[in-house]
């Protein structure tokens, strides 16, 4: 199920403005889990953010990996903080990842 045009609008406006030089695959992966039916209540600027830490987590970092090794979901998120902060910065990204940040 596609999101509402304006809907779709906001998420590609946030995600231009979030990942000025993200590749198009990647945008277009992030777009997509952003526009999904789980993300339809949160604003687009937070859907996106979310599709975006996700996205890079699962196809950036060694997140699967850890998690295959038996790490936990915390902890495996944990030590993938500073690559996932690579890709945002290469990507030059305009807000990267704290170990702080809540997420789900």
């Amino acid at each position: 199920m596609t999101a509402p045009t304006g809907r779709r609008r906001a998420i590609a406006k946030a995600l231009t403005a979030l990942l000025p030089l993200a590749p198009y695959a990647d945008m277009e992966k992030i777009r997509a889990d952003a526009g999904a039916v789980h993300m339809k209540t949160l604003p687009p600027t937070i859907a996106v953010w979310l599709a975006t830490i996700a996205h890079i987590r699962h196809m950036h970092t060694d997140y699967e990996k850890l998690l295959a090794e038996g790490y936990d979901r915390d902890s495996a998120r944990f030590f993938v903080i500073e690559q996932t902060n690579t890709v945002l910065t290469r990507w030059r990204a305009t807000r990267l990842l704290d170990a702080d940040d809540e997420e789900e």
